[in-house]
């Protein structure tokens, strides 16, 4: 019963024992309790180091048990002082730990200017969209280029999905076409739109972004390399500007499943024209590649394919026909 205040079970039981025979040697209490004379003098040391027992005046080589008003009040007093001291010590370890936040939070990882934060790495960006999507109460709105999405971005982008559709949020996304060509992509994009979400794809998407309540967008601090950071926006501005590019873009794009094929030898499908103005734009096979969310080979195959179909034998006759037909789109 007085462990809680310093005191063993021996050296209890051997204190109750000098109480009943003040005065008593260690024989006498290793006697009294049945023990090893050495457990008994084991016992009554702790005792002694705990101030709980004195040698007696009267008994030569006996021992007295101090009034236990004054012995274990002095223990309580003891562990209560201990007590005080940890609390103040974890008062001081929750200061430390506040301000380690504080400066956590305004260092590179994630630091705020003005209406600009910047998330540093995945880690940092994937915390940030999680913070922002519990906050969002009415839209949320998604470029997602790139074509095939990776399997730990889709399994964290799910909850997130899921919490803003049951919250009756109006979740918009448009994918690139060349979606269709990944299975665990497009069977997310099925699920999205089957849980009441708006799903489209476009042939080319100009970034990642996301936007939330019209009042704050996400967008990386690379288009190429979005994971190394991006920016998130909440002045009005800004804000205002991507969302009206996401509505051009939205207004472009087909539902989900009902991209436009091609249909007659002049006829192009949507991704036929968007490589046609890539190119047009001076950009490389490798780029155009990275922009329809394809593989370089794909992309070399459709302007294969374009070339024949509109009889060109070379890339810049290629771009020459389908100017006089009126078929470049930039």
């Amino acid at each position: 019963m007085l462990e809680e205040i310093g005191v063993g079970a021996d050296a209890e039981r051997a204190y109750r024992a000098l109480l009943r025979q003040p005065g008593a040697s260690a024989q006498d209490v290793a006697t009294q309790l049945g023990w090893p004379l050495d457990r008994a003098a084991d016992a009554l040391g702790e005792l002694a180091e705990l101030s709980l027992v004195q040698s007696s005046q009267e008994h030569r080589g006996g021992t007295r048990a101090v009034d236990p008003e004054l012995g274990l009040r002095s223990l309580v007093q003891s562990q209560e002082r201990d007590l005080l001291k940890l609390q103040l010590s974890l008062s001081q370890s929750k200061l430390a730990a506040e301000k380690l936040i504080s400066e956590y939070r305004s260092g590179a990882h994630s630091r705020e200017i003005d209406s600009v934060q910047f998330a540093q790495g995945p880690d940092a960006i994937q915390a940030c969209v999680e913070k922002v999507s519990q906050e969002c109460r009415e839209e949320a709105e998604a470029l997602l280029p790139g074509g095939a999405q990776p399997a730990d971005r889709l399994h964290a982008a799910r909850p997130l999905d899921q919490m803003l559709l049951e919250r009756s949020v109006r979740v918009r996304c448009v994918y690139a076409h060349s979606i269709r060509n990944d299975r665990p992509t497009t069977e997310y994009a099925q699920w999205l739109s089957e849980q009441g979400g708006q799903v489209r794809t476009a042939p080319q998407l100009p970034l990642r972004m996301v936007i939330w309540d019209r009042s704050k967008a996400l967008v990386p601090l690379d288009p190429d390399q979005p994971d190394r950071g991006a920016f998130l926006l909440s002045s009005p501005g800004p804000v205002a500007a991507l969302r009206a590019l996401f509505e051009q873009v939205w207004q472009q794009a087909s539902r989900f499943g009902q991209e436009r094929p091609a249909g007659r030898t002049q006829e192009l499908s949507d991704e036929e024209s968007a490589v046609l103005g890539l190119m047009a734009g001076g950009l490389t096979d490798e780029v155009i590649a990275r922009k329809l969310g394809v593989s370089v080979r794909t992309s070399r195959r459709i302007t294969a394919e374009l070339m024949t179909k509109l009889g060109a034998r070379s890339r810049f006759q290629l771009g020459a026909v389908a100017a006089q037909r009126g078929l470049l789109t930039v």
